[in-house]
């Protein structure tokens, strides 16, 4: 695991899409996905794990929420049955599950790393997985999915041959992560360039998973000095609320920010606050 702190954009840059380079197709493909984080934090754990808030049984509590999730919200489903679009539809509209979201872009990634204005005087970081290299330790069972299907990354069609969860986490006894494409229920998905981490176990955690293979992630640390400098800068390349939540609500985050005066966020109510930042699990 590298763990770096530049002082400069094109640092960063550098940094991040470093290792994109695919010398089989000689073409820039990066293997990594990126998850930006507006604070310093170890903590990849998921927001059903932060929902269970150390209490036991956190598969039952999973059953119960994708249960009545799906009781709720069928007019939204278009009729699928797939518990793994049921499980991608639950995350992308706020429910906690076991997913965590991810972007195949770093600059989406910076993002979420500079939006919280309120949060501008603190480190930010961006994690990247190796998702290509993470696959070598999946399940053979998965694996000759990937193989058959030509793809680093499963969809849920993929992993419909799963009925379950428990299905699934069955494949192995230890945990293993695999990144899913989800479908594209809207624009949100498609321009954030969107994808998630699945965790076979409801009880496992990314970072504590990742801590066992250090060579498959790195944290790119974005320094409280240059957050404003990047943030300007990804506005300017159209890396902004208005593009990423397509629609009135992200139009109207994207302005209030945008003329926003250089640390004013005192000014800011908790609605406005809240309204600036995005809830991710």
């Amino acid at each position: 695991m590298a763990k770096s702190r530049f002082t400069g954009w094109l640092d960063i840059i550098d940094a991040l899409y470093a290792g994109s380079w695919n010398p089989d197709l000689q073409r820039y493909r990066s293997p990594y996905a990126f998850r930006g984080m507006p604070y310093q934090s170890e903590d990849l754990s998921s927001g059903l794990l932060r929902l269970a808030g150390g209490r036991p049984k956190v598969e039952r509590l999973e059953l119960h929420l994708l249960r009545n999730f799906r009781k709720y919200a069928y007019a939204e489903a278009s009729g699928t049955d797939s518990i793994w679009t049921w499980l991608a539809l639950a995350q992308h509209r706020g429910l906690p599950t076991r997913l965590l979201d991810w972007t195949y872009s770093p600059l989406v990634a910076m993002h979420f790393a500079t939006e919280a204005l309120d949060r501008m005087s603190e480190d930010a970081v961006v994690w990247s997985v190796n998702f290509v290299g993470a696959n070598k330790l999946l399940p053979r069972r998965l694996q000759r999915i990937l193989e058959e299907e030509g793809s680093e990354t499963v969809t849920v069609e993929m992993l419909t041959e799963f009925r379950t969860l428990r299905e699934f986490d069955a494949l192995a006894e230890k945990p293993f992560v695999v990144f899913m494409e989800p479908p594209s229920l809207d624009t949100r998905i498609l321009n954030q360039l969107a994808l998630f981490s699945l965790m076979s176990s409801a009880n496992a955690r990314l970072d504590e998973w990742l801590q066992d293979h250090p060579e498959l992630f790195r944290k790119v640390t974005i320094p409280a000095a240059l957050k404003w400098e990047i943030r300007d800068k990804l506005d300017q390349a159209n890396i902004n609320e208005r593009i990423l939540f397509p629609g009135l609500d992200g139009l109207s985050r994207w302005l209030a920010r945008y003329y926003m005066p250089k640390g004013d966020t005192r000014t800011l109510g908790p609605r406005e606050r809240n309204g600036l930042r995005r809830r991710r699990s």
